[in-house]
């Protein structure tokens, strides 16, 4: 964070005396105004629903720009990362900064592998949930749960606690997340193995059952990889910002991580590619899409199209043209561009990508779109999508919360508010009261 040398000067009609802020630049983006002492010079303060103008911290992880379309990870573009890395170099990447060399990467693998499994007892605590919970509901326990196992990495000030925790993590919630699945459909848990890579490893525990061995389709393992490294991380989203707003109070990284997950949960959040292939599902055939299309173009009409557009990039979704390279490399792989549901969702991209009405309006198939398809096509059920987004999300998680806490700005977050309630009255005797 660099001083610009500029002020942003805060005049006032009342007569009352007018205030400089200091301006600072980041690397790249917009500049800030550093209005902490805005309270002690004027006993005011701003007014911003959804932070949408406030920076509540600096950070090094990641950058977007919605209007150029870019998303990049420690300075890395997305684009390049995607073709030339795989998830695990993402998630080393997101925690020390820059990529590994050969002997770095080795290690690391070395390392989340040997934590993959999750203490037995956790299977008596699994049996606690009733079979039809949602898998969300299963993981914020269980990762929260984590913090009753592991007692010797749950300092906050100490950065190999730190280091041990984000590792124990890393490598844990794709065991809990294929943990959850197996519990929801009566299979008995698969254990980790490691000769497998993350994205084999968890295929497996997913996919696999004592009555057959289960074949690792690399096709299939590369998309799930590829789902993993563009959800990895997106800057100060709600789920994150909740992280670091429980990190502030000084709680343990498996709590934080369980409040993130929670967040995440939510259906303007995590539940995006969910809610687009429930959507194809309630279209049910091509031709009903054009009374579908109608629908959407109905200002009157509550129908809206999922999977499409995007609340920070205005231009395109730069993850969404890697994912449809994904979508059409599997579904090509497994023979089902002629499946009923298939064929509607690339029918409706089509149209999405023609039709004037969606163009105007930048209503690009967005990367939940196309995971969606993706991870339907892998046989993931609907129900799971949000935990993969978790599994993906964690590593952004916890290095933005190591970030914090390493921050010598930190402060416990407290947002203020406008107070637009009663004033201060009296409490009458209960025979007196209207």
């Amino acid at each position: 964070m660099n001083n610009t040398d500029k002020k942003a000067t805060l005049s006032f009609s009342d007569g009352s005396p007018s205030i400089d802020f200091p301006i600072y630049a980041g690397t790249v983006g917009p500049e800030v105004i550093d209005i902490r002492k805005l309270y002690a010079g004027t006993g005011k303060f701003t007014y911003d629903p959804g932070f949408m103008s406030t920076a509540a911290c600096n950070s090094s992880i990641t950058y977007i720009d919605g209007d150029k379309g870019e998303l990049l990870y420690r300075g890395y573009p997305i684009e390049q990362l995607a073709v030339k890395a795989d998830f695990l170099e993402t998630c080393y990447l997101l925690l020390n900064a820059e990529l590994p060399n050969a002997k770095q990467k080795a290690e690391f693998i070395k390392t989340v592998t040997q934590h993959t499994m999750v203490h037995e007892q956790m299977q008596f605590f699994f049996r606690g949930f009733r079979r039809d919970a949602h898998p969300m509901s299963v993981l914020v326990g269980t990762v929260g749960a984590l913090a009753s196992f592991y007692h010797d990495s749950l300092d906050i000030n100490d950065p190999h606690h730190r280091e041990v925790s984000a590792i124990r993590l890393i490598a844990k919630m794709p065991t809990l997340v294929a943990m959850s699945y197996k519990y929801s459909i009566g299979q008995p848990f698969v254990y980790p193995r490691n000769d497998l890579s993350y994205s084999a490893n968890f295929m497996h525990m997913m996919f696999a059952n004592p009555c057959e061995e289960y074949k690792i389709n690399d096709v299939l393992v590369r998309a799930l990889d590829r789902i993993l490294m563009l959800h990895a991380d997106h800057e100060q989203n709600a789920s994150t910002s909740t992280v670091r707003l429980s990190g502030s109070s000084g709680a343990n990284p498996f709590a934080c991580i369980a409040a993130g997950i929670a967040c995440l949960w939510g259906p303007a959040h995590g539940g995006a590619n969910e809610a687009a292939l429930n959507m194809l599902k309630e279209i049910g055939s091509i031709d009903k899409i054009p009374e579908f299309i109608a629908k959407v173009k109905d200002k009157n009409s509550n129908v809206k199209l999922m999977g499409f557009g995007h609340r920070v990039y205005k231009n395109f979704d730069p993850r969404a043209k890697l994912m449809r390279e994904t979508c059409y490399e599997v579904l090509e792989e497994l023979g089902l561009h002629d499946d009923p549901l298939f064929k509607l969702a690339m029918a409706l991209e089509k149209i999405a990508l023609e039709d004037e009405y969606f163009v105007s309006r930048k209503l690009y198939p967005n990367v939940d779109f196309y995971s969606g398809i993706v991870q339907s096509a892998l046989g993931i059920p609907v129900s799971l999508f949000t935990g993969i987004f978790a599994m993906a999300r964690t590593i952004g998680w916890i290095a933005q919360w190591n970030e914090m806490i390493s921050d010598p700005e930190q402060k416990i977050g407290r947002p203020r508010q406008l107070f637009i309630g009663s004033p201060t009255r009296e409490v009458l005797p209960i025979d007196k009261r209207a």
